[in-house]
């Protein structure tokens, strides 16, 4: 696809799961890292991943060496009893030398704001902000720099919230893991398995996957709900509950969305176009393999809207989950 050369690029803001990988990805072109730390105020608190406050300096000083920026990922819901915790995370970051902060709570975007009047504040997906009015509550009463928006909303929708949201900025996903409900708002985890994807990071915790064989099928399942059956020799990906199969209207069907990955890197030249500021990849859980060159291609992409040049298309697809992607909701309804 051809971009206009009239086109401003939008930021890239790509993701570091380690301080190896915050390194990879802005050698790779990053102009913004997204990164948390290694406790509960990280959506993506994993065992082996994220920073302490030592790595977290020394992430943004390299960072800063090379001209990107990073961005402290403080988004999930504070606990009753220790918000201490998140208090402190967020002292941590502004001190460390944070870009931006993307924070989640209202509570603790209202804590942000009153302790460190000057910090740039961005608006974590996990908000689910996606209406005029929710955005300008958030701008209006907070000063948020930026929301990102949910995976779930069209290029029409997003147009129409980039405007209204001026002059707060809107960034949007276009590659990774993609998630068919309003981040943030989703409840199907909690229900099958008593943990909230808005505070473990994942919608499907591998403690309560399980997989058994059935004669010649092997049955998946999360928190004891069967959510896939593989027949012999069919790939067997990763079991979530909104890309499960299930038995409706007389078959066994993707009722919301087929186990694919976001692949949004057609949209680019439309998404700049209607004034979105920045295109955010997911990913801090994957290897510095994956992000180099996830993160290589899309500066690419990215370089060619400004030059008005062709954006690659199918470079990515190899790298999507079971080499199938989507454009999601970007380009058309869920079924």
């Amino acid at each position: 696809m051809t971009a206009s050369p009239s086109l401003h690029a939008p930021e890239l803001v790509c993701p570091a799961g380690t301080p190896t990988g915050l390194r990879t990805a802005v050698d790779a072109g990053a102009q913004a890292i997204y990164c948390g730390f290694r406790d509960e105020t990280n959506a993506r608190n994993f065992p082996g991943l994220n920073f302490d406050r030592a790595e977290m300096r020394d992430g943004i000083a390299y960072a800063h060496d090379h001209g990107a920026k990073v961005l402290i990922a403080l988004n999930t819901f504070m606990r009753a009893g220790s918000i201490d915790l998140w208090k402190r995370g967020v002292d941590n970051a502004v001190e460390a030398g944070a870009d931006a902060l993307i924070l989640a709570d209202v509570a603790l975007v209202s804590y942000a704001r009153k302790a460190h009047p000057d910090q740039r504040l961005h608006l974590s997906v996990q908000a689910a902000a996606a209406t005029p009015e929710a955005i300008a509550f958030y701008r209006d009463k907070f000063g948020i720099a930026r929301v990102v928006l949910p995976r779930v909303l069209t290029l029409e929708e997003i147009a129409r919230l980039t405007a209204a949201a001026a002059p707060c900025e809107t960034e949007v996903f276009v590659f990774g893991g993609l998630c068919v409900m309003a981040e943030g708002r989703c409840s199907l985890s909690s229900y099958a398995t008593g943990k909230s994807p808005n505070m473990t990071g994942v919608c499907s915790p591998p403690s309560h996957v399980q997989y058994r064989e059935d004669k010649d099928t092997l049955v998946a399942s999360v928190g004891g709900f069967t959510v896939e059956r593989f027949a012999r020799g069919e790939p067997a990906g990763y079991p979530t509950l909104c890309k499960g199969r299930f038995q409706a209207n007389d078959a066994d069907i993707h009722l919301f969305e087929d186990p694919v990955s976001l692949n949004a890197v057609e949209l680019l030249p439309r998404l700049a176009e209607i004034g979105v500021s920045a295109f955010k990849i997911e990913g801090r859980q994957r290897g510095r393999a994956y992000v180099a060159t996830v993160v290589r291609a899309f500066r690419r992409a990215v370089d060619s809207i400004a030059t008005g040049g062709e954006v690659d298309v199918g470079e990515l697809r190899a790298l999507a989950e079971g080499q199938h992607d989507t454009t999601g909701a970007y380009k058309k309804a869920w079924r």
